[in-house]
């Protein structure tokens, strides 16, 4: 299979990676995070990323753990950039910081694609990195995020990028999509980054294997001619082939990719990070 990778820039490196965890430096600040498909030997000593880490997660279950903070006079939030996005990053209730750093690829792949007055649909935006990214070239910006704290997040984003003007929407995202299809509302870009499971804004519970088709299909509605949709999937019900299938049925006449999507480490390793669609009207 084709496999895409994101690359570390100046103020993100994936260090070292295995043993079940990863070390990243995030700017001057260094943190060791799980990670389920570092399942093979890591590079460097335990001592190495000892004496590195400002911030180590600690997992008690596959859905809870802790930050243990492994230097006392490292900052528990911070900033880093992105060419002109400023990121603010953050230790969360869970192992995320804010930033899905293997989205650099799709990031550049926007700024190569989308023009002034472009419009652009974040769905799932979560703190709006994709979205600050767009809106830095100019286009309009929709982000839509079931989550009232991370949409604060997202605008922390903007105003510290310098940018304002992105427009909020609290709702569930897949909901919103297909209003805006049927209002015949169009997009030069359709960006998603569902999860795989969860709980919806009324509690229902959330399969990404049993909306990806309607996600899909709205997508379609909402594209505009030159369009494209970017869509992440880390389902381990959705393999490659399930996903091609999917996708060329619903796109039949248009470009499918279907790539995993990948980073490597400093030290050689490959880290995988789930699939990437991307799909060009």
């Amino acid at each position: 299979m084709h496999t895409i990778y994101s690359e570390s820039w100046k103020d993100y490196e994936l260090v070292d990676a295995g043993n079940g965890k990863k070390l990243e430096r995030w700017g001057n600040t260094f943190t060791i995070r799980p990670d389920r498909n570092a399942y093979f030997p890591r590079v460097l000593k335990e001592e190495e990323w000892r004496e590195k880490v400002d911030f180590e997660f600690i997992e008690n279950t596959s859905t809870s753990g802790e930050w243990i903070q492994r230097n006392q006079d490292a900052e528990p939030e911070w900033q880093i950039k992105y060419g002109k996005a400023i990121f603010n990053i953050k230790l969360t209730k869970f192992k995320h910081v804010g930033l899905f750093p293997e989205q650099q690829t799709n990031w550049d792949f926007i700024q190569n694609k989308v023009q002034k007055d472009h419009k652009l649909l974040n769905l799932f935006g979560y703190t709006g990195a994709a979205s600050v990214v767009a809106k830095l070239n100019h286009a309009e910006v929709f982000h839509c995020d079931s989550v009232k704290n991370v949409i604060s997040w997202g605008k922390e984003n903007m105003e510290s990028s310098g940018v304002d003007g992105i427009k909020w929407v609290l709702e569930d995202a897949l909901k919103f999509a297909q209003r805006e299809a049927k209002r015949g509302n169009k997009y030069r870009a359709v960006v998603m980054d569902p999860p795989a499971f969860g709980i919806g804004v009324k509690k229902e519970r959330w399969k990404l294997e049993d909306k990806f088709t309607d996600l899909l299909k709205a997508a379609k509605e909402l594209l505009e001619p030159g369009g494209f949709v970017i869509i992440n999937t880390y389902s381990p019900k959705l393999d490659t082939k399930e996903i091609k299938r999917i996708a060329s049925s619903i796109f039949p006449t248009n470009k499918v990719e279907v790539s995993r999507l990948s980073m490597r480490t400093t030290t050689g390793k490959r880290l995988d990070f789930g699939e990437l669609t991307r799909v060009q009207m």
